[in-house]
């Protein structure tokens, strides 16, 4: 007798009772953080992940001065209390240099580091909690972070994760959890979805070539969803804004006018 959670029932549908196609319930957070210049916190489930960005700023050191272009830099950080094991990542871990190296590829050919030579940009990726799909939510929370802090990107970068079943090849499981990612074959893809164009690709076990393409359509489909929503999310932090600016500029008419009639 086997004690093993099933991952696709007989009815297609998953564990949490998804469909296949289907994603977690999204949350955007791009409230600001203490002396951060753009924040972003991004929930996908229970995996919540916050950013924070700094820059662009004068560069700190010569080995960090390019001349041509800004410096990006990524560190990651993972709660100990992420995850139920309580296992203590430190920046050293081999998981969460991959982490780093993959955040810091797929920006790199996006932010436009050109327009701020002999600078940096510094983006500090915080792990709160883990349930699946921790590289999506880092590199989604990133590109609002960047956002926020008024950095130019070519095109907002979205990320999938998606997995393919035994019992079901053909169609691929989007928006994987710590159980799916576990039992599946998975790849987490990283797309622009005005020009369609990849920013990153990682495969964490082999998967066919045919199985490839089919999940490649579906995750750029989903990449046009989770775009919309983090549209959204910035249209309304830009609302907020400008709403409380606008306050503030009738707060000071009102005290000059005040001051004016003494």
């Amino acid at each position: 007798m086997s004690s093993r959670i099933e991952i696709l029932n007989d009815g297609g549908f998953r564990s949490d009772g998804r469909l296949p196609s289907e994603l977690r319930s999204l949350a955007f957070d791009l409230s600001p953080q203490a002396g951060a210049d753009g924040s972003a916190m991004v929930s996908h489930g229970l995996t919540q992940v916050l950013v924070s960005v700094f820059g662009p700023r004068e560069a700190k050191s010569r080995a960090q001065t390019m001349h041509n272009r800004a410096a990006l830099n990524v560190e990651v950080s993972v709660a100990p209390f992420s995850t139920s094991d309580r296992r203590r990542r430190g920046r050293g871990d081999k998981r969460v240099q991959e982490i780093v190296a993959m955040i810091k590829s797929t920006f790199e050919p996006v932010v436009q580091t050109a327009l701020y030579p002999r600078s940096q940009i510094d983006i500090f990726v915080h792990v709160l909690q883990q349930d699946g799909g921790v590289l999506q939510a880092s590199i989604n929370a990133t590109t609002l972070a960047l956002t926020a802090a008024g950095v130019p990107l070519l095109d907002l970068v979205c990320a999938i994760t998606a997995g393919v079943h035994s019992t079901s090849p053909d169609s691929p499981l989007l928006d994987l959890t710590t159980l799916e990612e576990n039992d599946c074959p998975s790849v987490t893809v990283a797309v622009m979805p005005r020009s369609g164009k990849l920013t990153l690709v990682s495969l964490e076990t082999r998967v066919h070539v045919d199985v490839f393409k089919g999940i490649l359509e579906v995750v750029g489909e989903a990449g046009k969803v989770l775009s919309l929503e983090m549209k959204r999310a910035v249209l309304a932090r830009t609302k907020m804004l400008k709403d409380a600016m606008g306050a503030g500029l009738r707060t000071a008419e009102f005290a000059e006018d005040a001051g004016g009639d003494e």
